[in-house]
């Protein structure tokens, strides 16, 4: 995920303080391997057949060089999306919650995606051209992941580069889940708008940090209004601080009205926006909570950004 402690609106009693930014990685180039030298009883330049072929990646690694040519990146979102979604498929056993942590594939398949998606936040035209390269069903994940970054960027300040963040791995993906969808049957908020929050506010559980303003746990309350809506639970641990922001939700007028609760959340429209294009993709595939599941976190610093999690 990406920290962002920052928060250009003012709280108006909202149960969020601060919005974790979930575009914000420098594209930084891969590594080549190195050729194979030539015999020193053999100083010929070598043929064709015989130059040294770099390895193809079986999986990208973490600092691949995201394209920036709209032909090839549609090329690398749709080879990428395709391999993550049979990654997924391999790991939850075809739609079971998934035990334990993400196999490596996942991990590395799911980092290449997020960082693709950054880029594609930040330079639109580039994006246009080659999302119109997609079969239509992608190009509209796509457009869709690409806004909600592009909406939670917008809010997002730089900090300094000695700011301190605390991280730690999230609970399971589906421990989560259960979470997620025991509190929909409680309140009848969807869980796939509960996944939503936890995915921006602190990519799944992953920041420890509190906000500048004092915004606490996986769901960032400020403690006001855990004490109002948390139920006596635990605002650090993830099953009471999901039924807390399912109570204040409701409270604030979902399922009914979705928008209205959300913006009592955070006071944004981008926040809103954001929260309701990621909860579409996970209702359109459930594998979309098992790949942002596994984005990890960024933060922005005044002198670029860095990956706190992840491989």
């Amino acid at each position: 995920m990406e920290a962002r402690p920052d928060h250009p609106l003012p709280l108006r009693g909202r149960a969020t303080a601060a919005v974790t930014a979930v575009a914000l990685a420098v594209t930084a180039c891969g590594t080549p391997a190195p050729s194979t030298p030539a015999s020193s009883a053999d100083t010929r330049p070598p043929s064709a057949t015989q130059s040294a072929q770099e390895p193809e990646e079986e999986y990208p690694a973490p600092d691949r060089k995201v394209p920036a040519g709209a032909a090839k990146l549609a090329t690398e979102l749709k080879e990428t999306t395709a391999a993550l979604n049979e990654a997924i498929d391999a790991w939850t056993e075809g739609g079971q919650p998934a035990p334990g942590e993400p196999p490596e594939e996942v991990e590395l398949l799911a980092l290449y995606q997020q960082r693709i998606y950054r880029y594609t936040a930040r330079h639109p035209k580039v994006a246009a051209r080659a999302f119109a390269k997609l079969p239509a069903a992608l190009a509209s994940q796509a457009r869709d992941n690409t806004n909600a970054i592009r909406e939670l960027l917008s809010l997002a300040h730089p900090i300094k580069p000695n700011a301190t963040f605390r991280t730690q791995p999230p609970h399971s993906a589906g421990e989560l889940l259960g979470y997620f969808k025991k509190a929909e049957k409680r309140f009848g908020v969807e869980w796939e708008v509960l996944a939503a929050v936890m995915l921006a506010e602190t990519k799944f559980g992953r920041v420890r940090t509190d906000s500048h303003v004092g915004a606490q746990g996986p769901m960032q309350f400020m403690p006001a209004t855990w004490k109002a809506y948390g139920m006596g639970g635990d605002v650090r641990e993830p099953r009471d601080a999901v039924m807390g922001a399912a109570n204040y939700l409701k409270a604030s007028g979902a399922p009914r009205d979705y928008r209205r609760a959300l913006h009592a959340y955070n006071p944004s429209r981008a926040y809103v926006e954001a929260i309701l294009l990621h909860a579409r993709q996970m209702k359109r595939d459930p594998r979309a909570f098992y790949a942002y599941y596994t984005w990890q976190v960024y933060v922005i610093t005044t002198k670029g950004e860095r990956r706190l999690t992840g491989p």
